[in-house]
């Protein structure tokens, strides 16, 4: 199946509500993440990116922090931001939607001056973003209870 679609990042409200709905239909839905843990003070800052069909409907998410909102999740190194609430939903997966996501949300990070980007990955999705050039560091840890790993790419 291939669904035409288009990556940007969110610059307007409807943008930011379209993509904290995937975010929802994603996390809290299928994944039964609390949803006074899904959205949080750095949504605020962040750099948000949005997969749309090209009728509009939202395919899929994720944002980026950087300067002081990464710092608490990437070691304090200013030139490292960090990639999260990488979502799409389930009639956009195996399409190159979360790829076309994470390629938008490095741009952004470039166009920042930044030299790498850290995320938190969900075990399950190692592979994926291990294919993407990310490599895995540390120990695995819970987050929401869902067992991560922290991965790292140089840009």
């Amino acid at each position: 199946m291939s669904l035409p679609y288009t990556v940007r990042v969110a610059e307007d409200p409807a943008d930011r509500e379209a993509c904290f709905a995937v975010r929802k239909e994603v996390f809290v839905g299928e994944q039964g993440v609390a949803e006074d843990i899904e959205y949080d003070a750095y949504d605020a800052v962040a750099v948000h990116v949005l997969a749309v069909r090209e009728d509009g409907v939202p395919l899929g998410t994720g944002r980026l922090l950087h300067g002081a909102a990464a710092a608490g999740k990437t070691g304090g190194d200013p030139v490292v931001g960090s990639l999260g609430r990488l979502a799409v939903t389930r009639e956009a997966r195996g399409i190159g939607v979360g790829a076309a996501l994470v390629r938008a949300i490095e741009e952004a990070a470039r166009a920042r001056g930044l030299s790498a980007v850290d995320l938190h990955a969900q075990t399950h999705a190692l592979g994926f973003y291990e294919r993407l050039g990310y490599t895995a560091y540390g120990p695995e840890f819970p987050d929401a209870g869902i067992p991560h790993r922290a991965m790292r790419r140089s840009l």
